[in-house]
């Protein structure tokens, strides 16, 4: 069976179920409201739009321009990350950039090359993606993680002062901060494994079937797609708060004020 399309008209009537959240939203003064519409209607519009230019994309399939595509993506992920943990931009700044760039190249690169064994990696069909997958979920995880890396760490810095008065090395004493960081952004990931397939099917999985894939490739692209997403964002959260924290110390060792106001 062939992949079955959802008119425009389809796509409205469609629309109208997210009615039941916004009425639920309104009725007990969420102050979500405004949000859930102004996002509704931001990724409408988005979605639309990324679907006339990945045509296009797709129709010239030019590894340069594919190239240049993902280092705008790099940096709109970047930026969106920098408002979201209202950390300063010189802090933060460079270490997303290169964090997402290594990892999403390295990680990205070796999923295409070595595990699809594709002659043409740089293949707008994959490569932009597969890619789009893997800095989506490196954003969540980076935005959460180094939140709460430096908001915890500002807030318990007498214990990272306490560590490194007792000989600890400045990366030894910021281990339980990183620590923190680790836990609070992978543990849903790492629940929504234990129990993927039996109490949650992936919406990339299901998209694929739906689009007419068997179910067994699906579920072989599916636990790819988890382990290439979990392995990326690690790695660059890692490169990330690597950097960072060079600039987020002054010559002593004191935290700066890494916070916005």
């Amino acid at each position: 069976m062939g992949t079955i399309d959802i008119s425009y008209t389809s796509l409205g009537i469609g629309l109208l179920l997210l009615l039941i959240p916004i009425y639920y939203i309104w009725k007990y003064e969420t102050k979500l409201l405004k949000g859930i519409c102004e996002g509704t209607i931001r990724m409408v519009l988005q979605m639309l739009f990324i679907g006339v230019y990945l045509r296009y994309l797709f129709e010239w399939d030019n590894p340069i321009i594919n190239c240049l595509w993902v280092i705008i993506m790099v940096f709109i992920a970047t930026e969106t990350a920098i408002t979201r943990t209202k950390i300063r931009r010189k802090t933060l700044m460079m270490p997303l950039v290169v964090g997402f760039m290594v990892a999403s190249v390295l990680v990205g690169l070796y999923f295409l090359g070595i595990v699809l064994k594709l002659n043409n990696v740089f293949s707008a069909q994959y490569f932009i993606p597969v890619m789009g997958i893997l800095l989506g979920n490196m954003l969540s995880v980076n935005v959460i993680a180094i939140g709460a890396f430096y908001t915890t760490l500002r807030r318990e810095q007498n214990l990272y002062y306490y560590m490194l008065g007792n000989g600890s090395s400045r990366s030894e004493a910021l281990q339980p901060f990183v620590r923190q960081a680790i836990v609070k952004s992978f543990s849903p990931a790492i629940a929504n494994m234990a129990v993927m397939g039996l109490v949650s099917l992936p919406g990339t999985m299901i998209g694929q079937i739906l689009g007419g894939s068997s179910p067994n490739v699906a579920i072989k692209y599916q636990i790819m797609i988890v382990v290439i997403t979990m392995a990326a964002s690690m790695l660059s959260l890692m490169i990330a708060i690597w950097l960072s924290v060079r600039q987020a110390f002054d010559s002593y060792g004191r935290l700066k004020n890494v916070m916005k106001e």
